[in-house]
């Protein structure tokens, strides 16, 4: 349990660089573990989830060292990788599993993952079922949930593939099995997703072509080992974005944000409800990234669609706190992805909220929620991550706008991305009050 930092007079205040993007973290061991030659990476997120993607080629014979946020992976080639001698744990991390059933598909081995509780009430058929068109093969349980047994072969066949649902996690699993496939693939997506896969491919030699919404892969690639610099999580980011918004007085600085353009739909959102938020420089590499200034502003409600939905899929539960201080009704609909995170974000979100006194109600693919509400413990000075990292760290910032006292159930899951929240989040409250 524990005891939330609440009610800020003097609003947050300094400057902050959050740790490395977690995205970009995994998909870098990936890369690096498949290519020939070192990869060195730096400002690593060594969070529980990309320490999982670690382990799990550590567990298929690639030697990786890490100091810190520092890693360096020797890298074995696309066909180097040797069947692990036992299942490999993906923990809490659908990043690792759903990437690791596209990888694993071209490997010429069978390997079983499994995972927690959580992680194995998530479904999977959204992964396997496209893959089975390259000739993947899998075991799994009735209802399309870990654990799973992939069957590798290194004759997979390329695949032209039209996604039906908007998912970066599905295209990415489609993209590592096609670098395993005789020929180029070819996958249109439903709507733009994130694109830290295709821009690391093409960092490590890879060929991939882009066309609107269609894009081809080479299959059997001769991939080279590259130094990476991850840039901030701009999903770990938000956080402190929404607290400075919210919180009066408040102005503060984050250093190194990745500013990549299929992440910065929360950025936008939040200028549309009103916010006040600077782009102070901006860096260019692989990944484009740059400093932010956020200081408090008043909020207004808007409406969120299917269209805006991708960009904004992680921050939604922020987005919904947001608008309980924002002045007027916000809508958010065509969100049905919620319900199959690590939590039904959707009925979490919205009963979490209500023990403050927020006024929402659930709808099939989203929320309404009435703004300009006083936060305060209704009959429970007690709130709950449910062990979803996302919902425990909003609830930090919403601790922050309610006077009394607050405790979190669960925090611990706050680890699975960002182990250092709590002390990053006291290095912006000024004050001398015993630190959370």
């Amino acid at each position: 349990m524990k005891t939330l930092r609440t009610k800020q007079q003097q609003g947050l205040q300094g400057t902050l660089e959050v740790l490395g993007d977690k995205s970009i973290s995994h998909r870098s061991i990936i890369f690096g573990a498949i290519s020939s030659g070192d990869t060195e990476i730096t400002h690593f997120l060594p969070s529980e989830d990309c320490l999982r993607t670690m382990q799990a080629f550590k567990d298929m014979g690639v030697s990786i060292e890490r100091a810190k946020d520092h890693v360096l992976v020797h890298g074995v080639g696309l066909n180097g990788l040797r069947q692990p001698k036992h299942s490999l744990n993906m923990g809490n991390s659908g990043t690792t599993t759903r990437l690791m059933l596209g990888l694993l598909s071209g490997q010429p081995f069978t390997t079983e993952l499994f995972g927690d509780q959580s992680l194995s009430r998530r479904p999977m058929k959204r992964v396997t079922e496209p893959l089975s068109q390259l000739g993947s093969r899998f075991k799994v349980t009735g209802d399309g949930r870990l654990p799973i047994t992939v069957y590798g072969s290194t004759n997979l066949n390329p695949v032209d593939y039209r996604l039906p649902v908007a998912s970066a996690q599905v295209k990415s699993a489609l993209i590592l099995a096609g670098l395993c496939a005789n020929g180029t693939s070819t996958i249109i997506e439903k709507q733009q997703t994130r694109d830290h896969t295709e821009l690391m491919l093409r960092a490590f030699g890879g060929e991939i072509e882009k066309q609107g919404l269609t894009l081809k892969v080479a299959g059997k690639p001769r991939l080279i080992g590259q130094l990476i610099r991850v840039p901030g999580d701009l999903s770990s980011a938000a956080f402190f974005i929404a607290a400075a918004t919210l919180v009066p007085g408040s102005a503060i600085t984050l250093h190194n944000v990745g500013l990549n353009p299929t992440r910065t739909g929360f950025l936008q959102t939040l200028r549309q409800m009103g916010a006040n938020i600077t782009v102070q420089s901006r860096s260019a590499y692989a990944e484009p990234s740059g400093d932010l200034l956020i200081q408090n502003a008043p909020l207004h409600a808007i409406v969120l669609t299917s269209d805006d939905i991708p960009s904004v899929i992680d921050e939604l539960p922020l987005i919904a706190l947001l608008a309980t201080q924002a002045e007027g009704t916000t809508k958010i609909t065509g969100a049905e992805e919620l319900r199959v995170k690590e939590t039904d974000r959707i009925t979490v979100v919205a009963a979490e909220l209500r023990k403050l006194g927020a006024e929402i109600t659930e709808l099939p693919d989203g929320m309404i929620i009435q703004g300009g509400t006083r936060l305060a413990p209704q009959e429970t000075d007690q709130v709950d991550s449910h062990g979803d990292h996302r919902i425990g760290m909003m609830l930090a910032v919403a601790a922050l706008l309610v006077t009394g006292n607050l405790a979190l159930a669960n925090e611990s899951a706050i680890n699975i991305s960002y182990p250092d929240f709590f002390a990053d989040l006291n290095q912006l409250i000024p004050t001398r009050r015993t630190a959370l």
